[in-house]
């Protein structure tokens, strides 16, 4: 049904879903001119987040199999993007509705 990005970025894949769904949240972001509103809810949000994916990883809830192997204070790269991305997005959708 869906494509095989996998297939073509390979261990960048997640990598490039963060991209591009942090693009989505940023234009977002941008466009209901909350982008600082935004900023100082990710602050007080990432360290929860980080929390959470640190204890979720260590315990073996999931793995990541198309990451590109970088771990920064024991998580993969893509899953610090992940915890800024997704409530990046939801702040996004709010905020436009919000507007709308």
């Amino acid at each position: 049904m869906f494509p095989d990005i996998g297939a073509v970025f390979g261990p960048y894949t997640y990598l490039v879903s963060e991209i591009l769904f942090g693009s989505v949240a940023l234009w977002l972001l941008v466009r209901a001119e909350a982008l600082s509103r935004a900023a100082k809810t990710l602050l007080v949000i990432y360290p929860i987040g980080f929390v959470w994916d640190w204890y979720t990883l260590t315990i073996g809830v999931f793995a990541i199999p198309l990451r590109t192997g970088v771990e920064l204070l024991g998580i993969p790269l893509e899953e610090h993007i992940f915890i800024v991305v997704v409530p990046a997005l939801v702040l996004g959708i709010h905020e436009n509705l919000l507007r709308w």
